[in-house]
């Protein structure tokens, strides 16, 4: 630090931002808004903005439009609020520039609610936005706008039309890669390249910035520029780049490291990467605070860290004769000290690691900018030329190619990703600290070789000794490490209730690390096995489900179930599930059928269950009370599956959607439980007095969306669970609930609330 001042003054700066966020100052998490501003919109939805247009992007019926420098307007006051995002029902989009005053609804960028799922609020604080405008109504807009933002705009619009002519089917990977624009980016795609550990090449990076800001400055000086002019020409398109691609982090980081750079050989100074790091990062944290809690922050500059620090200690030693040989170890090196150093970073955003992508990585990394040249060319030429253009990106196109098919038979190879969950911060901090240990354990190798070259042949066997111990040493501090991150005590029931809108999806954890689902399905959410399944999944450290428990087969119970067995059948995910058990009906509906066809083909075993089956895991219990042998199937909700769990002491029951009169058919099998996941989403045909008088629930979770238009939960019922003693959690109302267990005692936990 001695000899990098900057690189103090940077660990410095995010340590006292980090301090006063814990103090409670909304800088980074949070709205930093003054409260009484945050009381007036929450109390005052229905509001009038005026803003500048940043950006906007029109689909088929609505507009997206980011507006930047944005004030409330009350009465005749105007009070800044930051930018805001705004929808309207429009397919015209705004130029760039143009000051609009726009009425609609404001609701705050919403929040994660459940664990392990994208932090939408945190993603938009980065970008100074709090608030989404929805049902948005232009009042009045200025004739004035950015001509030469709207010439940017209407440049990236045309680059990616050329994209589209030029690389049809790989377009969407090309825009990603160009110009920073996933929208037409194949959802399969990207978690082929996420599970294959490559997804990094589909973000702007410094790989970006050397190719085309190194490639452009070498051009000029062999052209005869000076470094004066090159430099300035060369970092002024970079910048015009940054913006084009929508001035993302890792972007705006390279491009920053980028200046320095040209700098120092303007000057004639030598360029520090780990010093022009430092001065990168205090930069985007002064723009916005909360880059300090974003993720791609971390991972854009823990990789570069990795190659300024772990890498250079790797590299020297192994020590290659070999020009060629050396080349590939130092690669090898640079790959492996990347991945040593965001190991928990990925493990925080996603809770896997791929396993292969560390192989992957040493073919794709030293071809992927013949993509990167091959595209650029291309659209330059599709300019002029748009059959001339499809010949010129032929080989970025055939080395997709080769990356979809490295991806798909990654996939399929067992454990090709390993799902460790997510760390804590403590763990990440011994991780680092241990990691720190195992380098300067290495470092030392350099003293080591001095000493051999001063001492006499005697002393060679002595040098071998300190050296392999050194890298024994060095090998078990990195091991603890991974294990210290990855460690997950067990020895407690789980019992989690996700909040997936209306619909039910509970994940039950034995204290053996048994997994159970009940259910997973949502009326009103799409995709939830994509963003809240998985995640969550991912986020605790279970790559596999003992089994997946269907109660009765509406959609608000199995959506999220077919979507999970495609993913599964189709290698998309490295979560495997073992069996499927469903209600055994003897006239079961077409959802049913499909459901097993999926299983089938995903290799799962199909299992029926009814009263009289149980299924023992540890020392938990659980019992079928239904459906009973020689249920059609015909009335869904009260042929359904309904489960008593037995662990030590305590007891739960699973209703299901059963109503009323399955509820009094069972009461002989019933008996007083601690916990009780509320039949029917909390609907007043369901949890009658006569069935809590039975069982008596201490606690009590409901499971619904606070949009719905069915009336859940009922008051009629919520007044009958009080009556009956039991303590209530929603998940509308605190998102995933949690309740852990000893067998005697029991905890809750709800995600949203502290």
């Amino acid at each position: 630090m001695k000899t990098r001042p900057l690189c103090l003054v940077c660990l410095l700066l995010m340590f006292c931002m980090w301090f006063l966020d814990l103090a409670g100052f909304a800088m980074i998490s949070g709205n930093p808004l003054p409260e009484s501003v945050q009381n007036y919109i929450t109390e005052h939805p229905d509001a009038v903005v005026c803003g500048e247009v940043q950006q906007s992007q029109a689909s088929e019926y609505s507009l997206s439009v980011y507006l930047k420098h944005v004030s409330l307007i009350v009465g005749s006051e105007q009070i800044p609020i930051k930018n805001i995002r705004v929808f309207l029902k429009s397919n015209k989009e705004l130029p760039v520039g143009m000051n609009v005053k726009i009425a609609g609804k404001l609701e705050e960028v919403p929040a994660p609610r459940n664990p392990g799922e994208f932090d939408s609020q945190q993603y938009y604080a980065c970008r100074n936005i709090y608030y989404f405008m929805k049902d948005g109504k232009m009042q009045a807009c200025s004739k004035s706008y950015s001509r030469y933002g709207q010439f940017m705009q209407k440049l990236k619009k045309q680059m990616m039309q050329t994209l589209e002519v030029a690389a049809e089917d790989d377009a969407g990977v090309f825009e990603a890669m160009l110009l920073g624009d996933k929208t037409n980016l194949e959802e399969n795609l990207k978690i082929r390249y996420q599970m294959a550990g490559i997804i990094h090449i589909l973000a702007i990076s410094g790989l970006h910035i050397s190719v085309l800001g190194i490639g452009l400055f070498d051009i000029l000086k062999k052209a005869g520029a000076g470094n004066v002019m090159a430099g300035l020409v060369s970092l002024s398109l970079l910048l015009q780049y940054g913006m084009l691609t929508g001035e993302g982090v890792s972007t705006m980081r390279a491009v920053c490291m980028f200046l320095l750079a040209v700098g120092a050989r303007i000057a004639g100074r030598t360029y520090d990467l780990l010093t022009a790091l430092a001065v990168s990062a205090v930069l985007l944290l002064l723009d916005a605070p909360a880059n300090l809690y974003n993720s791609g922050f971390w991972l854009s500059f823990g990789a570069v860290a990795g190659i300024g620090v772990a890498a250079p200690i790797l590299t020297e030693w192994i020590k290659v004769e070999n020009r060629k040989l050396r080349m590939f170890v130092r690669s090898l090196a640079a790959s492996f000290a990347v991945q040593m150093m965001t190991f928990p970073i990925m493990l925080r955003i996603y809770g896997e690691i791929s396993i292969v992508g560390f192989f992957l990585n040493l073919l794709v990394l030293p071809t992927v900018g013949i993509v990167l040249v091959s595209g650029i060319a291309g659209v330059v030429v599709g300019m002029v030329s748009g059959a001339a253009a499809s010949y010129v990106i032929l080989p970025g196109r055939l080395l997709l190619f080769l990356y979809e098919k490295l991806c798909e038979t990654a996939s399929g190879i067992p454990f090709c990703t390993w799902i460790a969950g997510s760390p804590k911060l403590w763990q990440c901090a011994v991780y680092y600290i241990l990691l720190s240990g195992g380098l300067w354990l290495l470092s030392q190798e350099r003293h080591t070789g001095r000493k051999k070259q001063l001492s006499n042949n005697a002393a060679e066997k002595s040098y071998r000794r300190k050296r392999g111990m050194l890298l024994g040493l060095s090998m078990i501090m990195f091991l603890a490490g991974i294990g210290c991150a990855c460690v997950r005590p067990a020895g407690k029931l789980q019992i989690t209730c996700l909040d997936i809108g209306q619909g039910d999806c509970i994940l039950i954890r034995t204290p053996e690390r048994k997994n159970f689902l009940l259910d997973s399905g949502s009326s009103n959410k799409k995709n939830i096995a994509r963003y809240q399944i998985l995640p969550y999944l991912k986020n605790q450290g279970i790559g596999v489900i003992d089994a997946i428990l269907i109660s009765h087969t509406d959609k608000d119970h199995i959506s999220g179930v077919q979507e999970l067995l495609d993913y599964i059948g189709q290698n998309l995910t490295s979560v495997r599930v073992d069996n499927l058990i469903l209600p055994e009906w003897e006239q079961p509906d077409k959802a049913y059928q499909e459901l097993m066809v999926k299983a089938r083909e995903a290799g799962i075993c199909v299992q029926k269950g009814r009263r009289g089956k149980n299924i023992r895991a540890g020392n938990v219990l659980l019992r079928f009370l239904a459906p009973e042998s020689g249920a059609t199937g015909t009335d869904a909700n009260e042929d359904g599956m309904v489960m008593e769990m037995v662990y030590n002491g305590f007891k739960g029951l699973f209703a299901g959607d059963i109503g009323t009169e399955t509820e009094k058919k069972l009461l002989s099998e019933l008996d007083d439980v601690d916990f009780l996941k509320v039949g029917h989403h909390g609907s007043r045909y369901s949890t009658c007095r006569e069935f809590l008088d039975v069982v008596r629930p201490e606690v009590a979770v409901i499971s619904c969306s606070s949009t719905n238009t069915y009336g859940h939960p009922s008051d009629e019922t919520i007044e009958r669970l009080e009556d009956a003693g039991a303590k209530i959690w929603y998940t509308m109302k605190g998102g995933a609930v949690t309740v852990t267990t000893d067998g005697e005692n029991i905890w809750i936990e709800t995600f949203t609330d502290s």
